[in-house]
């Protein structure tokens, strides 16, 4: 399987909550890095995606372009991110790096402002409602 279909597949399966189906495509030590987090790793990115849907939390990826290279994946898009009657969307840039046909790195960046500040809005829509 080509390597943006990979990583189209593995966000696809997660916006549909479908948690192992896309663990499936992680490497076993697949480092996952966010703007200002901490890097997680293997086990660790398993956990938090499982008790992410888990808890209801919930994803819709909105994709504007993708561009590949041999094993590495960059993304454009646009993500949703949700939990109950509240949300809030952001542009993401993600590289994805692939090993062997799996994800073994998923680096998202994105403005801390932004999300911030469209989850104060989804915060204003949910208790105006």
């Amino acid at each position: 399987m080509a390597a943006e279909q990979i990583v189209r597949d593995f966000l696809d399966h997660l916006a549909r909550a479908e948690v192992e189906q896309a663990l499936v495509l992680l490497d076993p030590g697949v480092e996952w890095r966010n703007t200002g987090m901490p890097t997680y790793r293997g086990d660790k990115v398993h956990a938090m995606l499982r008790d992410m849907v888990s808890r209801g939390v919930t994803l819709q990826v909105e994709w504007h372009h993708v561009a590949d290279s041999g094993d590495v994946v960059l993304t454009d898009r646009t993500d949703v991110l949700g939990y109950g009657s509240w949300n809030t969307s952001f542009r993401v840039r993600g590289t994805f790096e692939l090993k062997d046909g799996r994800i073994a790195v998923w680096d998202d960046s994105f403005s801390w402002l932004e999300l911030l500040g469209s989850g104060a809005a989804g915060l204003v829509r949910m208790l105006s409602s």
